[in-house]
Parts: C-alpha cells; sequence; structure tokens
C-alpha cells in the first residue's frame, strides 16, 4: 500500500519493523536519540511506524475513487465500505485500507488497486479527534470484458467424447457484475445448459445478488435410465465465507426401456424440488491446482420439501469436507490429504416415503480429481461412476432370436444414505527441467471410500465396525498437468479392495478437472 506524507509520495511495507529503533533506554536521564539521519524515505517510514505504534488519533477527511471509466462509482464505494472513513487512528486506518483493496481485487473488475494516504488540503483544519488525512483509491479496470472457451473432451470410462464451451462477461453495465453461460453436448446424447449472473454489493443492497438458471439431460451410466433436470438458484446471502442460497427444480427419471431394477421402479416419477442450501467454505491453500501449504474446509446443509407437494423429495442432507497441504521441503514435494463425508436422512416417515430421493442420495467413484474438489464425498480413482455400493438387478432384456445366448442383467447402482472418503496425494517436481518449468509434475496418491443406505429399518442394524471393513480402495501414481483454469492428470490406477458388484479396473485412467 502506498502512503504519502505532504506531496511526497513513499511506499510503507506492513512487514518491515525494526524494533532496535524504538527500544526504550533503561537509563531515564539519557535523552531520547534523534531520528537516524538517511533519505527522506528512511525518515518517512521511521515516523510512520511509531505512528502505528503510539496508536496517534486522526481524521479522514475524504475518501477519494479515481480511475472508474466504465465502472460506476457506486459499485466501487460499496466494495470500499465505510471502515476507511470512520478510522481514528493510524492502525485503523491501515487495516481498513488493506481490507478495502482487497475487496476491491476479489469484484475481478480491476488489474491494480492502490490506496495513498495524503494531508488534506490547505484551509482543513484539525480538531479534537486528530489531524485531517485524505484517502485515495486509484484502480486500473481490466481492459478485456469477454472471456470464452471451447474444447472437446474424451471420457475413457464412459467411451464418450463431449464438446463443452463456456462464455463469461465481466462488468458489462459498470456495476462489476459477472454473465456467464456455459453448455456441454455429449456423443451419448448428454446435454447440459446453464445461465448464471452474480452482481456484487451496490448501495442499499444488504448482500450481492446472485442467480442461476439450468438444464440438465443424461443418461445413467451402465443403466437404463435417463434424468431430466431443469432448475433455479438464488442466491439469498453471499459473504466471503457463507453462503446461502434457495433453489427450485423440476426433475423426471424415465426409463425408455423398461428395464429398470424394482429398487428403482417406484421413483420413475416426476418431482419437484425446494430448498435452502446454507454453506461454509474456509479455503487458505495457496492454490487450488496444486496446493503446497494451507487448509480448507467446506460445510454444506441442505433442507429440501419446502414446496407443498415434493412427494419423495422432502430430507436433510448434510456434507463436510476437509483439505490439509504441507510441503516437504524436497523437490518442490506436498503432502495434500483429506477426509470427506456427508449423510442424508428423509423428513417424512412411513414406509414408502421414508427412502431418500434416487437423485439425492450419495454415489462415489468417477475420474475427477481427488485434489480439486472442494465439495463433499464423490471421487473414488479406480471405480466407475456410481460404481461402488448398493445395487439392484435390472429386468432382462427380451432375446432377438430364439438361439441368442441369455445375457446377465446389468445393474442399477441405488447409492448410499451415507458415505466417507479419504484420500492421500504426494506431488513432487519431475527431474526434466522443461516439464518443471511448464508446471508438470508427478504425484502418487491412495484413496478409500464407503457408502451404505441408511433408512430408519436400516439404522437400526447398522455397524460402524462392519461399515469400515468394506471400505473400497485404490493407489496409484501419474503425470499431472495444471493450466491456470484446470487440471489434467494421467494416472495409472490398481485396486487394492473391491467387493463383489463393483465396477472398477485397474489400468490407465485419464482425469480432467477444474476447482
Amino acid at each position: 500500500m502506498a502512503t504519502t506524507a505532504s506531496k511526497y509520495p513513499q511506499h510503507y511495507d506492513d512487514d518491515e519493523d525494526d524494533d532496535d529503533e524504538f527500544e526504550d533506554d533503561d537509563d531515564d536521564d539519557e535523552p531520547s536519540r534523534p531520528l537516524p539521519a538517511g533519505s527522506a524515505e528512511d525518515r518517512l517510514e521511521a515516523v510512520l511506524r511509531r505512528l502505528t505504534a503510539d496508536e496517534v488519533r486522526i481524521r479522514v477527511h475524504d475518501v477519494a475513487i479515481r480511475g472508474c471509466a466504465r465502472t460506476r462509482r457506486a459499485a466501487a464505494e460499496a466494495a470500499v465500505g465505510q471502515d476507511l472513513a470512520r478510522a481514528a487512528t493510524v492502525p485503523e486506518l491501515l487495516r481498513a485500507a488493506a481490507a478495502a483493496g482487497e475487496r476491491l481485487r476479489r469484484l475481478g473488475a480491476f488489474e491494480s488497486v492502490s490506496i495513498t494516504l495524503d494531508t488534506a488540503p490547505p484551509g482543513v483544519p484539525a480538531d479534537a479527534r486528530g489531524g485531517a488525512v485524505v484517502v485515495l483509491v486509484d484502480v486500473t479496470e481490466a481492459r478485456g470484458r469477454a472471456a470464452g472457451g471451447l474444447g472437446v473432451f474424451a471420457n475413457t470410462e464412459t467411451r464418450s467424447c463431449s464438446v463443452e464451451g463456456s462464455l463469461r462477461f465481466k462488468n458489462l453495465f459498470g456495476y462489476c457484475e459477472t454473465w456467464d453461460a456455459s453448455g456441454l453436448l455429449g456423443l451419448d446424447q448428454t446435454m447440459e445448459l446453464s445461465v448464471g449472473a452474480l452482481i456484487p454489493r451496490i448501495g442499499p443492497i444488504p448482500t450481492p445478488l446472485m442467480a442461476r438458471v439450468s438444464f440438465l439431460s443424461e443418461d445413467w451410466l451402465k443403466s437404463s435410465l435417463r434424468e431430466h433436470l431443469m432448475g433455479v438458484s438464488v442466491g439469498l446471502l453471499s459473504t466471503m465465507n457463507h453462503n446461502l442460497a434457495y433453489n427450485l427444480s423440476w426433475k423426471t427419471i424415465i426409463d425408455p426401456a423398461r428395464l429398470s431394477s424394482s429398487s428403482i421402479r417406484d421413483q420413475l416419477e416426476h418431482s419437484l424440488l425446494s430448498s435452502i442450501k446454507y454453506t461454509y467454505k474456509i479455503d487458505q491453500r495457496d492454490s487450488s491446482i496444486r496446493p503446497t501449504r494451507g487448509y480448507a474446509f467446506l460445510s454444506s446443509s441442505q433442507v429440501g420439501g419446502l414446496a407443498p407437494d415434493s412427494k419423495n423429495t422432502r430430507f436433510v442432507r448434510q456434507e463436510f469436507d476437509l483439505r490439509v497441504a504441507m510441503p516437504l521441503g524436497v523437490w518442490n514435494g506436498a503432502l495434500n490429504a483429506g477426509v470427506a463425508a456427508g449423510f442424508i436422512h428423509p423428513l417424512a416417515t412411513g414406509s414408502a416415503v421414508s427412502i431418500s430421493s434416487l437423485r439425492e442420495r450419495f454415489y462415489l467413484g468417477g475420474n475427477k480429481s481427488l485434489v480439486c474438489r472442494l465439495g463433499g464425498p464423490s471421487s473414488l480413482l479406480g471405480f466407475k461412476s456410481r460404481g461402488l455400493g448398493p445395487t439392484d438387478s435390472q429386468a432382462c432384456a427380451p432375446k432377438n432370436s430364439e438361439n441368442a445366448a441369455p445375457s446377465s442383467p446389468e445393474l442399477d447402482a441405488l447409492g448410499g444414505d451415507i458415505a466417507v472418503t479419504a484420500f492421500a496425494d504426494l506431488s513432487f517436481d519431475l527431474p526434466l527441467k522443461p516439464l518443471r518449468e511448464f508446471g508438470i509434475h508427478g504425484h502418487a496418491f491412495v484413496s478409500a471410500g464407503n457408502h451404505a443406505k441408511f433408512t430408519e429399518r436400516d439404522i437400526r442394524r447398522f455397524s460402524v465396525t462392519e461399515f469400515l471393513k468394506t471400505f473400497r480402495s485404490s493407489a496409484g501414481f501419474g503425470v499431472v498437468v495444471p493450466t491456470r483454469l484446470f487440471r489434467i492428470e494421467m494416472n495409472y490406477c490398481h485396486i487394492l479392495k473391491q467387493f463383489d458388484n463393483d465396477r472398477a479396473k485397474t489400468g490407465i485412467q485419464f482425469n480432467f478437472s477444474s476447482p
């Protein structure tokens, strides 16, 4: 943060501290030492350190924001807040300036932010509250308003290909707002569309405004089921760590081939989900793509069934996710470890409605990165999507001819009401310098997890010991290609423990994940 005294601009570093210059001498008779001789910058910094140590009182005469061309002044003023104007001492002013600068940077509309403290103009007298100062906030607006991307991705698990695209507009109308749209079109008839807007807190609006409309249509892997989902999400409260949102979605699960198992057939209908979701998230890691130090924690609580006719979607869902990254000091190595858990419990009672919704249950497996994603239990490398846990046999498809050999029925994944996953990932630099320059590195990992049914009938016979004994696990190693937006992994996975009906395979696996 730049700090100016009179008309000579100087820079002040909060981290510098020279205790030797301010130690009081034990001899009271010795006169105080004068300021050290040197440059004007050295003398000014010595004065500033004494001001911050002695709680010198000041009065902020004005806060001026300069550099806003496209950005509306109200948007920048809301980010700066009132703490600068209310500061009564130099330490309070420095803390308020640092916080205001961080809020302006998080808006994403400015390339640089500089806050300067200056003396008040001539003629502005000091009063009982202290000397008058002026705070100058200089911003440089980002040059590009639009950004987009288009990619073609292959999924070795489903042997399918998809085209994904995204488009984002920033500060289009001058409120530091973000407009984004994304879409996915897969050759397996999967389609996903999403449009959203985020407007930061402005003027009398107490919280940022967020709204998103989405549409999803997909086939469940190794199943005859097809799912359609249309929904809207509206943010009610959003701060740095807290988020409260209302979700309303209309979903349909159909079985065109009429091969679904009896456990799933009862849930093949339309349903309306109306829910409130609260999320607490703190992420102190130095990077979400390749973390080397810090920690992250997420807690998500959701209450579904607020609409009058929600059918099988009245539930309480809770998820926890904890991540820790520790540097090793060798080969830029780091150890990442995490544990995630979640459970869902129906609110209604009775044999027919005490079963959790098929869509809201936990499903483990898939090829998502263990390190990037922070959002509850899901990923378990080496196992296919919805590839472990309770299953039920589908109905046998009719034979095309009398001589055709009977085929074994496929299995429908039923998911679980309680799920736990854990992992450890050791990352390290590769010996080749060109790879290190591009951030390409190696890693070795181990992951484990399990989920189970947890209905009213199952609670009485649920055994923690049995749940731990049936944990599935895998281990492997691979090469990671990190980019600014996502992380690509090429891994060799070895299944350490699996059970009958689990869909898992030892071999090479490609993972593509975004934070």
